[in-house]
């Protein structure tokens, strides 16, 4: 039973409006319901909301319509169907939406812009083992909404489809050629969304597109990109979102070969070691504490947790070994970008990620970089010779974007982005 989850409608909209000319962005997870509602083209976002805990006695939800309070209460959802008939009516009805956009990481073979049909989730679904987290509930998730509502295109955006055209040094393992031909085993690039986003508005912001940027985002799960002019050239990725920097709860990179001793030669099995490595691991496992969020850490870190400060430094650090790759790599950088919920909230830890940096002529404005919240500003000094700004990201406006494009591309033939 429903408590407290008010019907709405978007504040302009006619009461029987039913043109298809809206996205729901939908993010699912094993357990919540995520959503974003925008109208297009003009992209203005309509409604936002999300049902988490979805299966337990009580799943608190938000819900946020134009400009008004995020409302907040909630409501017994015994499953994923629940949670999307619970959306739907409190949308008014599906009938004025022309996709749902989603945002699926990674499969076998498949990336860019794509209808969510059956050949595609099967892709995905070849990936499980390497994206356990990410692609069971998305695939899910997806075949659920063609059940329900079969007459509504399903169209993602991969994660990897801003990575689609790394150079070759910078997507092959020092493997067997084979490995690469045969087995698709490569390194890819992940939160393509929010580094393509950021890209394109630090673009808008600067007057131009000729840039060498490295975007840092930093969240739940963190990733580092080199971009020039627009096009990725290289990713803190590897193959799998259980590589490149520490992440929450997983391990970032790790020696392959300890893998196989823990495994084999000191008998903890290849099932406990790879829970442990993804769901265990990280920020989380390296601090001892029972979460990974930064906040904790740094409030630990505070009272004296040893473990703690020294989980946040090895998280800097390895963020830094790629700031500076990506500086060699590209003979400089124009921007640095710091965006998604840690590095957009946290002062003290893009202080630490731009210390001594100015031998490249990085120069923070300290007063710049406390005082900003989560919203656009430049936090370098004037004379610095690296740009550094805080750029929230909008992942559910590129699939939002996205999808629009898809649908009138096969209206129109237009070219479909990526």
């Amino acid at each position: 039973m429903l408590r407290g989850f008010p019907r709405f409608r978007a504040a302009d909209d006619p009461p029987d409006a039913m043109t298809p000319n809206k996205i729901l962005v939908a993010n699912i997870g094993s357990t919540s319901f995520k959503f974003r509602l925008f109208e297009m083209p003009s992209e203005r976002v309509l409604a936002s909301g999300g049902i988490e805990r979805i299966g337990s006695a009580e799943s608190p939800y938000r819900l946020q319509t134009g400009g008004a309070p995020e409302r907040t209460g909630t409501a017994v959802v015994p499953d994923h169907g629940a949670a999307i008939a619970l959306v739907e009516k409190e949308l008014g009805g599906f009938g004025s939406l022309a996709a749902v956009g989603f945002k699926p990481v990674g499969a076998r073979n498949v990336s860019g812009t794509q209808r969510m049909d059956e050949r595609v989730l099967e892709a995905m679904a070849e990936f499980n083992t390497l994206l356990p987290a990410h692609n069971p509930p998305c695939i899910a998730g997806v075949r659920l909404f063609n059940q329900l509502y079969p007459q509504l295109p399903c169209i993602g955006t991969f994660e990897t489809a801003f990575f689609a055209d790394l150079p070759p040094a910078k997507r092959r393992y020092p493997v067997p050629l084979e490995w690469e031909t045969q087995y698709g085993i490569r390194r890819y690039g992940y939160h393509g969304a929010s580094h393509r986003y950021v890209t394109q508005r630090c673009a808008e912001l600067r007057g131009t597109d000729q840039l060498r940027i490295i975007s840092c985002h930093l969240g739940g799960s963190s990733s580092v990109a080199a971009v020039r002019n627009g096009r990725a050239v290289d990713s803190s990725w590897g193959m799998t979102a259980q590589s490149g920097l520490p992440q929450n709860n997983r391990v970032g990179d790790f020696d392959c070969l300890a893998l196989i001793y823990l495994a084999r030669d000191l008998g903890l099995g290849m099932d406990a070691v790879e829970q442990a490595l993804t769901t265990r691991s990280g920020l989380l496992g390296m601090s001892g504490l029972p979460t990974g969020d930064v906040r904790d850490l740094l409030a630990a870190a505070a009272s004296g947790n040893e473990n703690a400060r020294i989980a946040l430094e090895v998280f800097t650090s390895s963020i830094r070994k790629f700031i500076g790759q990506f500086l060699v790599e590209m003979n400089g950088a124009d921007v640095i970008v710091f965006t998604a919920g840690i590095a957009e909230n946290n002062p003290v830890l893009r202080e630490a990620i731009c210390a001594d940096l100015d031998f490249c002529g990085l120069e923070l404005d300290r007063e710049a970089n406390a005082g900003t919240g989560a919203q656009e500003a430049v936090i370098s000094t004037p004379r610095s010779k690296i740009e550094v700004r805080v750029i929230p990201t909008h992942e559910e406006l590129i699939i939002a974007r996205n999808a629009w494009a898809e649908l009138t591309s096969v209206n129109q033939h237009i070219p479909q982005p990526q």
